[in-house]
């Protein structure tokens, strides 16, 4: 089985020292991104660690499909425990930082304790260097970027860096990159910002020992000569039929659909797209820069789900105030569906749903949590719905995604499950209920008979893409014939990584509290119980939603408590 290659880097931010280790062993059962980082997290992080202490790590790697030439591997993976869920989670980011990365010849890199100052790190492939950055304090993400260029000379796809929302322990914050591209759910921005680390930067002409040659260029042609509409309209040509099957969730998961649909759908954002765009490597070219001249906007997308998030969950029929939603969540570093659903619950709260300008106005003061409301409004749904009287549209305190369960019945149940909380790229299964979206025979949008399994098989094939590291978009393109041929193993093997990955991940969460009771959902669907008796039997899960033996307490694996 090819694998990523390279030693550990461990970056010790309280001395100010780094360290490299061999991890040979885990990148071989692993094979890189997220599963190496879900078993480091494991065996290094202790299962009680406060998220924003010092004894939370973060952990950046890649995987083996990062050192070929092939279209949708311009994507790398972010691991750490969450601030916003409280579980172990992991993010992954396109743009171009993935091939700097492999550049500086480490297959990870682990951010231990917490520096006393605001802080640059710079890795190369000859170690490490320190830099105070007072004068990046509340910097937005443009400013931390022209700043690399004229201290540095170093560009944006260098760059890992958060906006002023890190810093001030927003929730939801992200970690950017390529100024646009966002390691955007779960909240591992506020993990930086509590490590006092202002941006990370990668440079380095590391050769790796690692040969990808089967089916990449039958792979890489496919992605260059298809008409795909993602390549005009990105995930937004969703849009209109989420809407027609009740799948795009309105004025604050009230409603199913939207009636001003067709002001923030795929053609309204093709209007406004001028030019292409995409990630390092890939002729897919999926990407959505666009630009409104005389509102004076210019960013990249909106997505499906920030036109879900900042448009119809808030009521807003215009591109435009989308497009204006998006560039101001890039700029503070936030994820826009957990910041949008946020707005929404506010505005939802005082009956002001519709008022764009309003909820960017909340977003910036939740990213510097300025006054009560900020301050509130920083810690998301979960934990505002109380005091705002609203609905807690979450999942292990993780705002929801789009494609709605009520109408998906399969990614509902998929959203319960999760390990991520309400995040619909966990398994993907909405894929698998649409009708026409991909090559495969849509299922029965209705009921969950059958499905659990395949919610199971979903997530651990969705596990194996974030270890390879493959753009999940690549589902028309890499089958799973040639995804074992790209990685040189049976792809039954390699669904077996997936389903190892899946469960460190539930059994680090179980350590910390997490049971059966929380995979649990806002709304009723039927069969439910029963079909969680199923997926954790597909699993081999007790019947409360434990890991046998990794996930009980009192188990010998993993690291001492934080306080040992």
């Amino acid at each position: 089985m090819i694998h990523a290659t390279g030693p550990l880097l461990s970056i010790d931010l309280d001395a100010r020292e780094a360290t490299t280790e061999g991890i040979d062993d885990v990148l071989g059962a692993f094979v890189g991104g997220r599963g190496v980082g879900t078993k480091l997290a494991f065996d290094r992080v202790p299962f009680d660690a406060d998220p924003l202490g010092p004894e939370n790590r973060l952990y950046l790697t890649t995987g083996p499909l990062q050192h070929s030439s092939m279209s949708f591997t311009g994507r790398m993976n972010m691991t750490g425990v969450s601030p916003l869920t409280g579980g172990l989670a992991s993010s992954n980011a396109g743009g171009f930082l993935s091939r700097n990365f492999t550049g500086t010849g480490y297959a990870a890199v682990e951010l231990r304790g917490a520096a006393d100052e605001p802080l640059a790190v710079h890795v190369r492939e000859d170690g490490v260097t320190f830099e105070s950055v007072p004068e990046l304090v509340d910097a937005e993400v443009p400013a931390v970027t022209d700043w690399a260029e004229a201290e540095h000379d170093l560009a944006a796809e260098h760059l890992a860096c958060i906006g002023p929302a890190g810093e001030h322990r927003v929730r939801y914050a992200c970690v950017m990159t390529s100024e646009t591209r966002a390691f955007g759910r779960t909240g591992l921005g506020a993990v930086l910002g509590s490590k006092n680390v202002k941006v990370l930067t990668f440079d380095g002409d590391a050769a790796a020992d690692v040969e990808i040659d089967a089916v990449q260029s039958e792979i890489h042609r496919e992605a260059a000569t298809s008409d795909h509409i993602m390549k005009r309209q990105g995930t937004t040509s969703v849009t209109e039929l989420a809407n027609e099957v009740e799948a795009l969730p309105t004025d604050y998961f009230s409603k199913q659909s939207f009636d001003g649909v067709e002001g923030i759908g795929g053609d309204a954002v093709e209007s406004k797209k001028y030019k292409k765009g995409t990630c390092s490597q890939c002729a897919f070219a999926c990407k959505l820069p666009t630009r409104d001249e005389a509102a004076g906007v210019e960013t990249e997308g909106p997505e499906f789900e920030t036109v879900m998030a900042w448009g119809s969950n808030q009521s807003v029929d215009d591109v435009v105030e989308v497009m204006k939603g998006n560039e101001l969540c890039d700029r503070l570093g936030v994820d826009t569906i957990s910041a949008g659903d946020t707005m929404a619950a506010y505005l939802a709260s005082e009956d002001d749903l519709g008022d764009a300008e309003r909820a960017r106005e909340l977003l910036r003061k939740a990213a510097f949590r300025e006054g009560e409301v900020g301050d509130l409004l920083a810690e998301g749904v979960h934990r505002a719905a109380p005091e705002l009287g609203v609905d807690d549209w979450t999942v292990k305190g993780l705002e929801f995604a789009a494609h709605d369960g009520r109408a998906l019945n399969g990614q509902g149940l998929s959203f319960a499950v999760s390990n991520r909380g309400a995040d619909h790229m966990y398994a993907g299964f909405y894929a698998k209920e649409y009708p026409l979206v991909s090559k495969e025979e849509a299922l029965d949008k209705r009921g969950l008979e059958g499905k659990p399994p395949l919610v199971a098989e979903a997530e651990n094939h969705a596990a194996v893409l974030d270890s390879a590291v493959a753009c999940k978009f690549s589902r028309d393109f890499v089958s799973d014939e040639r995804l074992g041929a790209l990685l040189d193993a049976d792809y039954d093997d390699l669904l077996d990584v997936g389903a190892r990955v899946v469960e460190l991940e539930r059994a680090f969460n179980n350590r910390r509290g997490f049971d059966r009771d929380d995979d649990a959902l806002p709304y009723d669907l039927d069969g439910f119980a029963d079909a969680l008796d199923e997926y954790y039997a597909a699993r081999g899960w007790r019947a409360d939603g434990v890991v046998p033996g990794l996930g009980e307490p009192g188990a010998s694996d993993g690291p001492a408590a934080a306080d040992d």
